[in-house]
């Protein structure tokens, strides 16, 4: 089947049948604010920031009844939660005493993913939602305790500073990364605008210092190409702007006539849950795209509407251990529905999903409200899924710019595209028809 164009009037058809059945599961639910909960998303686009200047203790009781009346897990880790509220309320006299509180709280639940933002760090996640970052245009990645450089923005800071890929960060601001997660890195890396960051680099034999200028950077998540006529390639680098599904949908429609199609999902952690069911949507006309089972076990399945697919020819989709939470939803949803074989590494395993709430004195807090099972049932939370074909990339590979899970990737497909009736893509479709 050739890809059909879809228009922008049909994204936003496809965008709506989908939110609204979102909106009538979370209706239905009279345990929960129900009202308040109004999509479910590993970030939400509301990103209202609420100017309302509440008192300390308000603050607190806002976010304590937040937590208690949508947390997932209606037993709160199994704790009697009026507890913070005797221990905390009447102890509170300035804003940071608020702060420190609701962590204690949020740090109660024991859910790394739950979390209380201050105003400045509440302002960098709606900034994110809007494609719109502040820092120097680097994606960076994590290969045997040492931060590389994979890819630099053209004509961000970074590029004007002549980073280049392949680089290893040293160091950031005199912080050795020896050892550290992409996390601390990035959150390192990220700044004010027109605030500057230092990395000390190794570039070969090298080592070379850059005083770096943070700016705004408007982020495209989605990039693609033709890597021979008749096999396309996209990478989607996050689910976190309003734009990705309408990028998405570009950049399928100028790959139209291919015949096959490699996905990157790898680097991704993840974003608005929307957009990877928007896009799971453009490749299945039937089955599920993914199960959401919510406070008191509530579930709401999730299914391919019949009028969202425009591309069914064969795919490989590239995962490896930073692709996470929506992409990963993506990924099996394609897995098990015999669209696509997965190639690479296995995926993070977040099988959480978080909901933003904006709080008073422009903080926010972002909550997790329901755990995802895969179309086939299975719980990836901290397990992650496995590849079909695991594919390793080396540290010989980076330094050498070779590029080996793509490679396997390109070679799989070919082989599936010549008709090999051998293949496991023809076998699996051939077991579906």
């Amino acid at each position: 089947m050739k890809l059909k164009n879809i228009d922008t009037a049909k994204l936003k058809h496809i965008a709506v049948l989908i939110l609204a059945g979102l909106v009538l599961f979370f209706i239905n639910d009279k345990n929960n604010d129900a009202r308040s909960i109004e999509r479910i998303n590993a970030l939400s686009n509301s990103g209202t920031i609420n100017s309302q200047q509440a008192a300390p203790r308000e603050l607190f009781l806002n976010a304590w009844q937040i937590i208690k009346l949508n947390y997932y897990d209606s037993s709160l880790n199994k704790q009697n939660w009026s507890k913070w509220k005797k221990r905390y309320l009447y102890q509170i006299k300035t804003q940071q005493d608020a702060y420190v509180a609701i962590n204690s709280m949020l740090a109660s639940l024991d859910d790394s993913y739950s979390k209380f933002m201050s105003e400045e760090e509440f302002s960098q996640q709606n900034n994110a939602i809007n494609s719109k970052l502040y820092g120097i245009g680097i994606n960076i990645a994590s290969i045997s305790g040492k931060i590389y450089i994979i890819n630099v923005i053209e004509n961000a800071p970074a590029h004007n500073q002549g980073i280049m890929p392949g680089d290893i960060i040293l160091k950031i601001n005199g912080v050795d990364m020896n050892g550290q997660s992409i996390y601390q890195a990035a959150q390192l890396i990220r700044g004010d605008y027109n605030s500057s960051v230092e990395l000390e680099i190794l570039r070969g034999s090298e080592k070379l210092t850059k005083n770096i200028k943070r700016e705004e950077i408007k982020v495209k998540t989605t990039e693609y190409k033709k890597l021979t006529d008749d096999i396309g390639y996209i990478r989607i680098s996050s689910f976190i702007g309003l734009d990705t599904s309408k990028e998405f949908v570009i950049a399928l429609n100028k790959l139209k006539d291919t015949k096959g199609l490699i996905l990157d999902l790898r680097g991704n952690s993840g974003g608005l849950f929307q957009n990877a069911i928007l896009i799971s949507n453009l490749f299945m006309n039937k089955g599920t795209i993914v199960n959401v089972i919510a406070r008191q076990g509530k579930k709401n399945v999730y299914n391919a509407n019949n009028e969202g697919c425009i591309y069914d020819n064969p795919m490989v989709v590239l995962i490896d251990s930073s692709t996470a939470s929506a992409s990963e939803i993506l990924s099996s949803a394609l897995h098990d529905n015999n669209r696509a074989v997965l190639v690479g590494t296995s995926t993070f395993g977040k099988g959480l999903v978080q909901k933003v709430y904006s709080l008073p004195n422009k903080s926010g807090m972002n909550l997790t409200i329901a755990r995802y099972l895969t179309p086939k049932g299975a719980d990836i939370n901290e397990k992650g899924i496995q590849p079909d074909y695991n594919v390793n990339l080396s540290h010989g590979d980076f330094i050498n710019n070779i590029d080996s899970q793509l490679i396997y990737a390109k070679n799989y497909l070919e082989k599936s595209l010549s008709l090999d009736t051998n293949s496991d893509y023809n076998n699996k479709k051939s077991e579906e028809e």
